[in-house]
């Protein structure tokens, strides 16, 4: 009975964090357009958001970021709509950027490029897809990722590759660890309500703290988690 009565309470409990998160997204969505309001190209820009794309919390803070701290050197992994909004601002506003963007899948690439063009600011490189051991699990991980980056960048958009169960996206990790600490640089992770994210952004945080690198925090609700990871340059991300 009593197990019962237990589960019960937790079905009411995940109906009203759904609900919850379904009213956040709506008001993300009203605070997301009001933040574009004036800039045509970006109001009649096709976006298909949610789902397994960002969610309006995503695009809100990404927009912010690039609007308030126009970072000149942007690396992303994954291609898709965040790709296409990275593209269209570098194209009308941050015109002397530079956008390298990781993809796995070499298919994909030439559909993207066929339907919504890529500017020349922006370059995509194709990295198939390995597992690698991260502390005993199988994670999903870019091939060859170290061959392709050896710079260091003003701003990371991690949304890709497909998410793991734990240690998702570390490759994000595996760049960090050549971070120095007068290195200024912004973290953007997608899906961080996710156990596998949230993974990798605690190797993250420990791995910053052996390096001596102060790192500021913002996390953003919606219907998915969106999480910032800033030094002290960017302190202001934890109130976008």
């Amino acid at each position: 009975m009593f197990q019962k009565i237990k589960k019960t309470i937790e079905e009411f409990r995940q109906r009203d964090r759904k609900i919850l998160n379904a009213t956040l997204e709506n008001e993300w969505a009203n605070v997301y357009h009001d933040s574009i309001r004036g800039r045509a190209w970006l109001e009649e820009l096709p976006l298909n958001i949610g789902r397994w794309a960002g969610n309006y919390a995503f695009f809100y803070v990404l927009n912010r970021v690039l609007a308030d701290y126009k970072p000149k050197k942007i690396l992303e992994f994954g291609l898709g709509e965040s790709s296409k909004f990275i593209n269209a601002t570098l194209k009308n506003e941050l015109t002397e950027s530079t956008h390298k963007i990781i993809e796995e899948s070499n298919e994909w690439k030439n559909h993207f490029i066929t339907n919504h063009g890529l500017s020349s600011h922006s370059e995509i490189i194709i990295c198939p897809l390995k597992k690698e051991e991260v502390n005993g699990f199988s994670v999903n991980v870019y091939d060859g990722l170290d061959k392709y980056i050896k710079s260091k960048f003003d701003l990371y958009v991690v949304d890709g590759p497909f998410g793991s169960a734990r240690y998702s996206r570390y490759d994000i990790v595996k760049l960090a660890k050549h971070f120095e600490a007068t290195d200024e640089f912004m973290i953007i992770f997608d899906d961080y309500n996710r156990q596998g994210e949230q993974d990798t952004v605690k190797e993250l945080l420990l791995l910053f703290k052996k390096l001596n690198i102060t790192i500021y925090k913002g996390i953003y609700v919606g219907s998915k988690r969106v999480l910032v990871l800033g030094t002290k340059k960017y302190k202001f991300i934890e109130s976008l």
